[in-house]
């Protein structure tokens, strides 16, 4: 019996069963890179600055230190291409337990890069190296863990089961900025010298955790049925080719080319338009998330706020936005992807300069709210946003195009905006209008490009071509 036929005659029970296993699995696999990547981010905010650029003006100090934090986005479309192409020819679930095993070795060693008081410069290019390795990991397990919950799901809940992944963005914000709170409740001196790496060393339990997990789980069968009936193919098309060297002799002298699989990251290609419109699509949610992390936290603290204070705050809106992004993944599976996605950006237009003035309030209570109401608005863009850029490719090709799409609308969107708008900041005497327009208007071309690009709701995900 074929994997689709198999897939077909299994009962309801069973595949809702095996399909909340593996949404679970992709989520806490998620939570745990996130945790190590996002945990980066709070570091590269209230740490590195101090640590690795210490000899630099504030906000010099900050720029360089999220220019490192730029690495990591920078190296994960090539995690995506690498990552995306095994997972398109030997499975998703091999990819997975590598780019775990990756991201949770690279996380503790980050750990333990000395400062610039011990190794001067190359602490920095120490921490840009791994930064990079963390970038090449999560650029390949975004992929296979949406394609893993998407593809276990039937039709009609992609969406809901895709946002899971998505999902485990902010909750490992919440659990990475929890720690370092903790952390940052020691003094300045200790927190600086050795407090600010415990949370990266715990990164190796998390990494034990996952593995753990994610050996128990079954391959797609979407992908396995693929694979079934590309074979099959191969076999016809053998025979047929058998037949004719048998009825030309001549030809069979001469040999016959075999038949080849098309490299996933070809099948991509040829349809650029997909590639570029996805990228662009979500780019401004990626640039919204990543300067919530970031530059307002930085920019709340340098208003006066208590760094521990304002690190609590965002970790407690960061666990209220999990519902939402579930949510969000929810309702995009009954009014479709696009009028989701579009409705979050706009609202987020509304709210930047009511979030700008509340982070400089000085009160924990408003900043809380800030990033509250931030939050909530951006998950009901990230929510949709997994099934979105999946549902774009065909099985054969799917991991390579939605990891490559997806990873480089990270690398526009957030990999260098924490660092643009620091320095926008900065040239523009700290005027936050000049933030906030920046940002309007990277939300207003995604809306254009999620305007282009066709409701993908409905596509049939067993499509073999790209």
């Amino acid at each position: 019996m074929s994997q689709i036929s198999q897939l077909q005659a299994m009962d309801a029970g069973t595949r809702r069963r095996e399909a909340r296993t593996v949404i679970a699995s992709s989520y806490l696999g998620s939570t745990i890179e996130y945790y190590d990547f996002l945990l980066y981010a709070t570091a590269a905010a209230v740490v590195f600055p101090k640590v690795f650029f210490s000899g630099a003006d504030e906000w010099v100090g900050v720029v360089a230190a999220y220019g490192t934090f730029a690495a990591g986005y920078v190296a994960r479309p090539l995690g995506g291409i690498i990552f995306g192409h095994f997972g398109d020819r030997l499975g998703r679930k091999n990819m997975l337990i590598v780019s775990m095993l990756v991201m949770g070795i690279a996380s503790t060693l980050i750990g333990l890069v000395p400062g610039a008081a011990v190794a001067g410069a190359w602490g920095a290019v120490m921490l840009v190296f791994l930064r990079v390795c963390q970038g090449i990991a999560v650029g390949g397990e975004w992929g296979g863990a949406a394609l893993m919950a998407l593809e276990h799901s039937e039709s009609g809940k992609r969406g809901f089961a895709a946002s899971f992944v998505n999902a485990g963005a902010p909750t490992g914000a919440v659990l990475g900025t929890l720690v370092m709170g903790v952390f940052a409740a020691l003094p300045n001196e200790q927190f600086l010298a050795w407090g600010w790496r415990v949370p990266f060393l715990l990164s190796f339990v998390l990494l034990g955790i996952g593995m753990f997990v994610r050996l128990k789980v079954s391959e797609s069968p979407i992908f396995k049925a693929a694979l079934e009936q590309e074979k099959a193919e191969q076999e016809k098309a053998e025979r047929e080719q058998a037949e004719q060297d048998h009825a030309q002799p001549q030809r069979r002298a001469q040999g016959s080319a075999p038949v080849r699989r098309e490299i996933p990251l070809l099948q991509v290609l040829r349809r650029p338009k997909t590639l570029i419109f996805t990228m662009l699509a979500g780019a401004a949610g990626f640039a919204l998330q990543v300067v919530l992390a970031t530059f307002s936290v930085t920019y709340a603290v340098s208003k006066g706020a208590d760094r521990q204070g304002v690190l609590y705050a965002f970790a407690a809106a960061s666990f209220v936005s999990i519902a939402f992004v579930i949510m969000g993944g929810r309702l995009s599976d009954k009014l479709g992807r696009r009028p989701v996605m579009i409705g979050g950006l706009v609202l987020f237009i509304l709210y930047l300069t009511p979030m700008f003035q509340l982070l400089s309030s000085n009160n924990i209570g408003l900043i809380f709210v800030a990033f509250a109401v931030g939050l909530m608005i951006h998950s009901t863009l990230f929510g949709p946003l997994a099934a979105f850029v999946s549902e774009q490719f065909g099985t054969t090709s799917r991991y390579t195009g939605a990891s490559l799409g997806y990873q480089l609308a990270t690398l526009l969107g957030a990999g260098f905006t924490p660092g643009i708008v620091a320095q926008i900041f900065k040239d523009s005497g700290q005027d936050i209008s000049s933030v906030v327009w920046y940002l309007a208007i990277m939300s207003v071309v995604s809306i254009v490009f999620i305007l282009l690009t066709r409701e993908p709701k409905n596509n049939d995900l067993q499509a073999v071509g790209s």
